[in-house]
């Protein structure tokens, strides 16, 4: 399904779900209290500015007695080719949390990645895959970047290691975009960047990716991700480590001055060598 249309489909879903509401006499907070949200997530939901979680779909049905409808939209609409299984999950909790920290040892992250690296990082992966199939999985990457241009956009931290300014996915120029988009972004406080520098030696989380996401109505998870594999983690104990594991990378790494100006000097390097060759 095309970014348009389906847009255009959460959009419906959100149009039915405030008529079936109204119909049923509910405001958005009572219908919050029946399903276990806010009555500022319903209504998120209808403005199709936030996309409800498949268990929050039933739960409507039940408390709307809709026979299944919302949850038949909702099945349609997250079985979204543009991820990888073990991902999907994953990227529909993004799109609900209120803040995520997240660490990325050797890419930059998919949430702050131009349409130029994404392709880059894309096409490495999948060297003989077709045109469509390398469009869709761009696509993806960059429509979850949006959410940082929301009103309503997490808090977003994230650290990244030095590696993730010097290798060259791309090419010079696609490096030197990328990461002007980073230091404009940090620059605007959308996001907050700190850079975990080689001068730091071993640091915690030496085995992949980690993402923390915390939600206004659920428990806190944690994502890691490996070669072809993802864990979602939602055991408190597990997510209580890996929230102790970030903390210790956040006092390794540079402070946020500091990371502006490495990755900047970074973006620079790169777009001289851009412009020689």
């Amino acid at each position: 399904m095309a970014n348009g249309s389906r847009q255009a489909a959460w959009e419906f879903f959100g149009a039915e779900l405030k008529r079936r509401r109204e119909e049923a006499g509910f405001t958005q907070v009572e219908l919050g209290m029946r399903v276990f949200v806010s009555g500022g997530y319903i209504g998120q939901f209808e403005q199709a500015i936030r996309k409800p979680q498949l268990d929050v779909a039933q739960r409507i049905d039940e408390a709307l007695q809709t026979d299944g409808i919302f949850e038949r939209l909702c099945r349609k609409l997250i079985d979204d080719r543009r991820y990888a299984d073990y991902f999907a999950k994953a990227a529909e909790l993004e799109t609900l949390a209120t803040g995520i920290c997240e660490f990325a040892p050797a890419l930059v992250p998919g949430l702050l990645q131009t349409t130029a690296y994404a392709r880059a990082v894309t096409l490495a992966m999948n060297p003989f895959a077709s045109d469509e199939f390398i469009d869709e999985k761009v696509s993806g990457r960059v429509e979850r970047g949006r959410i940082l241009m929301d009103a309503t956009r997490p808090k977003y931290w994230v650290i990244l290691h030095e590696n993730v300014l010097r290798i060259p996915v791309g090419g010079v120029a696609v490096m030197a975009e990328q990461l002007e988009h980073v230091a404009t972004l940090a620059r605007k406080r959308t996001v907050a960047v700190q850079v975990l520098p080689y001068t730091a030696g071993g640091y915690a989380v030496m085995t992949g990716d980690l993402r923390l996401m915390e939600f206004e109505d659920a428990p806190p998870t944690a994502y890691t991700e490996a070669v072809y594999s993802g864990n979602l983690l939602d055991d408190p104990a597990v997510v209580k480590r890996a929230r102790s594991a970030y903390d210790l990378l956040r006092a390794d790494a540079l402070g946020p001055e500091a990371s502006q100006s490495l990755i900047e000097s970074a973006a620079e390097d790169f777009r001289r060598c851009a412009s020689t060759t």
